[in-house]
Order: C-alpha cells, then sequence, then structure tokens
C-alpha cells in the first residue's frame, strides 16, 4: 500500500492519469491501484531495501479512488520530456498484463506544462489548414477511393479527377494503401498531383491531396519530401502503426517541410474499443494533438463503432483551448497548442449530414468514401450529393426540400434514405 494517499492534492507539474480498474478475486482495490502504481513507475514485486531517498520523492500516488475509477498523480521528473514512447511506456505499458487485474483502462490524461511544451502541437491546426484550402466555414470534406486497395495508378487517378470535379477537398489514400506492386506510391504521387492543379484551375477551387508516407521511417521522410516537391501541402500517416517516435520524427520533418499531417487511427481498435480494457480514444486524441498533428479521425455515425457520446467529447479535447472535467474527463488547459481538425468517417452519406452537424458543427472534417464513391449515378453526383447536404443544412434547408431542384441529392436520399450502415 506505499502508494495509497488519498489526502494528497496533485500538484500542477504531477502528471495525472485516470484508470478504470477491475481487481482478480481477492485483491482489494487499494491493493490493485497501488500495483499500478507501482509496476508503472518505480515499484515491483517484492520489497526493496537500502533505496536512494530520491526515489521516495518520485513515487506516484494513488488520491481518489472512487468504485472502480483511480486517479494516479505521478511526479514529472518519472519521464523524459518530448519522448512519447518513453511517457506511454509507463502509463500505458506492462500495467495491462498484471495478473491481479481482471481489467484495466487508461480513460484520460492530464498533461502538465512542463510536458506539454516538450511536444510541438499542430503546425497548422484548424485554422491553418481552413487557410490553406481557403473555406472559412463549413465543413471540408474527403474522399477515399473504393476499393480502397488493388486499383492502379491509371485507374486510381480516373477515380480522383472525378472526386475533386464533384466538389470534394481532398482526394485521400487509406490506410493500406502505401506502395504495392499494383501502385507505386512515387508514381501516382506525381500524376494525382498534376491532376490537382488542374483541377484547381478548372475550378478555382484550391483541393489537396492525402497521401499516405505510412513506412519505414527513414523510407517514410522520403516519401514526404517526395510530396512537398511535387508541390503537396499535407501527408497522410497511420499515426498508431508507425509508432510514436516515428510520428514525432515525422512532425519535426514536415515542420521543415511546412508540411501539414492528416492521421489516420488505424489500429486504434485493438486498444479503444473494450470498455473495460486498454485504453480509450481520448487518450489517443490527447496523443495526436500533442505531437503534432493537424487532423486526426474521430469516428463518425455509420458503420465503426462511434458513441455519440464518445464523438462530442473527442471533438471537444481536440479542438478547445480549455477542457472541462467530466465524467472519464480530467479536463485540460492546453496552452499554447494548436487545435486539431476532427475527422469523422466511416459509413458517412448525404443524408446523415444534418445530423452530423447538429451534433459536432462545422469545424469538422467529413471523409466520405462509399457514399461518394456508391452514388447509383456515378462519382461526381456522389461528390456533388454531399456538397449539396452541406449546403442545405448550413441554408436551415431539409433535405427533403433541397432534393426537389437537386437530383444527386435527390437519388441519394432514395438510395440511402438518412439512416447509418452497419
Amino acid at each position: 500500500m506505499d502508494y495509497i494517499n488519498l489526502k494528497y492534492k496533485p500538484k500542477k507539474e504531477d502528471l495525472v492519469c485516470l484508470f478504470r480498474i477491475e481487481p482478480v478475486k481477492g485483491i482489494s482495490m487499494k491493493g490493485a491501484a497501488s500495483r499500478v502504481a507501482g509496476e508503472s513507475s518505480v515499484g515491483t514485486w517484492a520489497k526493496l531495501y537500502n533505496l536512494p531517498k530520491r526515489i521516495k520523492r518520485i513515487k506516484p500516488k494513488v488520491f481518489e479512488i472512487k468504485k472502480n475509477h483511480v486517479k494516479i498523480a505521478y511526479p514529472v521528473d518519472l519521464f523524459e520530456k518530448g519522448n512519447m514512447s518513453q511517457i506511454m511506456s509507463g502509463i500505458g505499458g506492462n500495467i495491462f498484463g498484471m495478473k491481479a487485474l481482471r481489467n484495466l483502462r487508461l480513460e484520460d490524461v492530464k498533461w502538465p506544462l512542463e510536458i506539454m511544451k516538450s511536444f510541438k502541437g499542430p503546425q497548422f491546426g484548424v485554422k491553418g489548414l481552413r487557410k490553406l484550402l481557403k473555406v472559412k466555414k463549413r465543413p471540408l470534406t474527403a474522399t477515399v477511393i473504393k476499393p480502397k486497395v488493388g486499383l492502379d495508378t491509371k485507374e486510381y487517378c480516373k477515380s480522383g479527377r472525378l472526386i475533386w470535379e464533384s466538389g470534394m477537398d481532398f482526394l485521400k489514400n487509406d490506410e493500406n494503401m502505401t506502395s504495392q506492386k499494383f501502385i507505386n506510391f512515387y508514381k501516382t504521387t506525381k500524376k494525382v498531383l498534376k491532376i490537382r492543379d488542374s483541377i484547381e484551375k478548372e475550378t478555382g477551387e484550391k483541393k489537396m491531396y492525402l497521401a499516405n508516407v505510412s513506412s519505414e521511417t527513414k523510407e517514410m521522410l522520403k516519401r514526404a519530401k517526395f510530396v512537398k516537391d511535387n508541390g503537396g501541402e499535407i501527408v497522410m500517416v497511420d499515426i498508431l502503426t508507425v509508432g510514436f517516435s516515428g510520428l514525432q520524427t515525422l512532425r519535426n520533418e514536415c515542420k521543415d517541410l511546412g508540411l501539414a499531417i492528416y492521421g489516420h487511427r488505424a489500429f486504434h481498435s485493438t486498444f479503444t474499443r473494450n470498455v473495460k480494457h486498454g485504453i480509450s480514444m481520448m487518450v489517443v486524441a490527447d496523443l495526436a494533438r500533442l505531437i503534432g498533428v493537424d487532423a486526426v479521425h474521430i469516428g463518425g455515425m455509420g458503420k465503426l463503432i462511434s458513441p455519440k457520446e464518445e464523438l462530442y467529447l473527442l471533438k471537444e479535447e481536440l479542438e478547445k483551448k480549455d477542457v472541462k472535467k467530466g465524467k472519464n474527463v480530467l479536463g485540460e488547459n492546453w496552452g499554447g497548442i494548436k487545435p486539431t481538425f476532427p475527422v469523422t468517417s466511416g459509413g458517412l452519406h448525404a443524408g446523415i449530414i444534418p445530423r452530423l452537424i447538429k451534433l459536432l458543427g462545422t469545424d469538422i472534417l467529413m471523409q466520405v468514401g462509399g457514399g461518394v464513391m456508391g452514388h447509383k449515378d456515378g462519382i461526381v453526383s456522389g461528390g456533388r450529393s454531399v456538397r449539396q447536404a452541406i449546403d442545405a443544412t448550413l441554408q436551415g434547408i431539409s433535405l427533403n426540400e433541397y432534393k426537389k431542384e437537386h437530383p444527386e441529392l435527390r437519388s441519394a436520399l432514395e438510395l440511402w434514405g438518412n439512416k447509418t450502415p452497419i
């Protein structure tokens, strides 16, 4: 019980974690909480003797236990500033495999200013991305070409041109499209960016290509530089599968190149989906904003599991300077860290856009794949139906009314209605 101190008041220099803990039979909640605190810092299974006095000063403290929820304050000296891999190896490491615990979930982290300042945060953020795209108020839009893998460069470019012609802002690779036998990253990126240039001249609208640079770290940096050399302004990366160190390295490179970063959260559900065990998406959102991702997926209202309450909380965590304390939320003051653009995706189409905007507002990036590519009148009609649904919603006009003079929207509603896919 060396780590239990329910009278302790966390210092502003402490890193505070909120855990949900279920002990196994025979282990008390205090015993389980103490084990989590020790194993994530200076403890082990056996009593240690003749330790330096400074070890006592850096021991974390379990300062609150409410039913299954436990708050632990970690002295900042336990962590290496600017090293997210080291930080997560502590608060997200061995503790999840302890026999004394039936389930353990890291719900949220409150970051001390000293650690927060050691990370760069987004280079562009919400305002910066809007400025790059020259879109002031409406939601931003993106489309992943379907099928998301398997097309060759010629086929991909053909669909990409139609997506941009339809009015979508971003053309996006998906998480598992990089540089395969059927589609080479360098050849495709060069051709797509040339198409973007011609589309911008034809439409008068700014367009962007989200080329997935995820790879071995040196190759990833090489790909990012290639995007910049060919006129790109942003890269996409799978923030979890490339690892925190890889993401930090890419963020450093993108600062030098002047590139924004779009983050895909592929892999997250392996540890976020179980509400009793793992790490919450709230923590992943924190890490993305701290390290410096300019836009990141938070879920949607479609085929992927995304509770409405979680969607709202994630948007708050990514966008606000001051995040209020609440259920499973420790609260945060982000200081000078810029906001990150929340991306909503996964089964979106024109019919659910009014509900999406009502829930999340207009500072969102809507990634609509099947809802564009699967439109029965073709890709261009699919993209137009999305833009029309956005326009109608922002004007306060119902989709049923707006569809009367907009055949693309009418066809989308006939096909999908306002239902969310499973």
